[in-house]
């Protein structure tokens, strides 16, 4: 509610109210007197009407006024908020995800861009896309868990795995997040725990197994797994690895890029941009890799065409079917480097070479990963625990020989 006052110096009346949040005085030419007053009275009141139906264009009544700049920036700021309180409050999940990855999609690596645009499209458009994002409660969350745990994974039979269901989530968290920020509401998504996940285990190869799979795999693979066996690369870096990468007067692999659905780009990681040394028969390998692909393609291991491997026509169509020839169980082609990490360590080398060979940032991975499988190299079977208390037994039982 505004007043009519009397400045004290010269008596003369003016006008002071609010709009847009910003204290306004007028000044009038009027002296205070009960007829002014009642003029003063009237005009303030036909101000207060119009800024109730909002229609109080303030330069109409104070054309020279020194409040406008004010006035003007305060209804900016508010024309801003309204803007966005009315854009929180319609705006749905589909619209905002789609601008959200829109904007952070620069950040990111091709592959995990397409992860990220399948998870929107397939999961989150679908089961929430139609609701604005401000009205999402936490219930809605946790029943779009559940409907990831009810849908079927790749085999006929097998459900999504709690990795990939923690994986779409993480995504809806960041997008739920980015938008209570931007719109100014408290995200939904809090105190919702990731699934817990079932423990992994490896499952190396021995040295005989990976004699006798190299001697039995058909001649136009041997190099390629002598590589992987003795190497411990991932599937996309061999794949990925061009000559430009092979340094033969070091004797090293440069691993600077991955092979991912047909495109190579940078490797997984900062950490996993290492030299790999050429040991065993690895080299010998290579120097033959050399001489039958070097002409046709820029890829060390290629098909007929030249073109990079497919890693899932190569597990498919020589993998499998050599461990079944051969009476092994079956494991996927990730375990020739869990084969050489446990190679490794168990011949005695130190955990930090191994992780930096293998493009791990620690040994942490290396002890957590592969220390049941080396007892020998981590001393950690209790052997030397074994020892100590041994030796202290049999000192006990030695007979005493007085002194004469």
């Amino acid at each position: 509610m505004g007043k009519v006052r009397a400045r004290k110096e010269t008596g003369k009346l003016y006008l002071d109210f609010f709009f847009h949040g910003v204290r306004c005085r007028e000044q009038t030419a009027l002296h205070d007197t009960p007829a002014n007053r009642k003029k003063v009275e009237c005009l303030l009141q036909r101000i207060e009407a119009k800024i109730l139906l909002d229609e109080f264009d303030y330069a109409e009544f104070f054309p020279g006024s020194g409040n406008l700049k004010k006035v003007q920036q305060a209804r900016a700021t508010v024309d801003e908020t309204s803007e966005v309180e009315s854009l929180s409050t319609s705006v749905t999940l589909a619209e905002f995800s789609s601008q959200w990855f829109s904007e952070m999609q620069v950040e990111w690596r091709k592959s995990h861009t397409r992860n990220v645009q399948s998870i929107i499209d397939n999961s989150l458009k679908p089961l929430l896309g139609a609701k604005r994002i401000k009205v999402i409660s936490k219930a809605d969350l946790l029943q779009f868990r559940s409907s990831l745990a009810n849908r079927k994974g790749r085999g006929a039979n097998i459900k999504l795995s709690p990795k990939t269901i923690n994986s779409h989530m993480a995504i809806l968290k960041m997008v739920m997040d980015e938008a209570a920020d931007r719109y100014g509401f408290e995200s939904p998504y809090r105190n919702i725990k990731p699934l817990k996940l079932k423990k992994s285990h490896i499952e190396p190869f021995s040295l005989k197994e990976v004699d006798r799979i190299i001697s039995q795999v058909r001649e136009d693979y041997r190099n390629y797994y002598i590589v992987r066996f003795y190497t411990g690369l991932r599937t996309g870096e061999i794949d990925g690895l061009k000559w430009q990468c092979v340094d033969f007067e070091r004797q090293e692999i440069l691993v600077r890029e991955t092979l991912i659905q047909g495109e190579t780009e940078y490797t997984k990681t900062d950490g996993s941009q290492r030299e790999v040394p050429m040991l065993g028969p690895v080299c010998e390998a290579l120097k033959e890799q050399y001489m039958a692909t070097k002409g046709r393609s820029s890829y060390v291991f290629c098909n007929r065409q030249g073109e990079p491997l497919d890693h899932n026509n190569v597990t498919k169509r020589v993998w499998y079917p050599l461990l079944r020839r051969l009476g092994l169980n079956k494991r996927r082609p990730y375990q020739t480097r869990h084969t050489a990490a446990t190679l490794f360590l168990a011949s005695g080398e130190n955990p930090e070479w191994v992780a930096r060979v293998l493009g791990h940032s620690s040994t942490d991975m290396l002890f957590k990963v592969y220390s049941r499988y080396i007892p020998n190299a981590t001393r950690m079977d209790g052997s030397a625990f074994e020892k100590l208390v041994n030796t202290a037994i049999s000192q006990a039982k030695e007979p005493v020989h007085e002194k004469e």
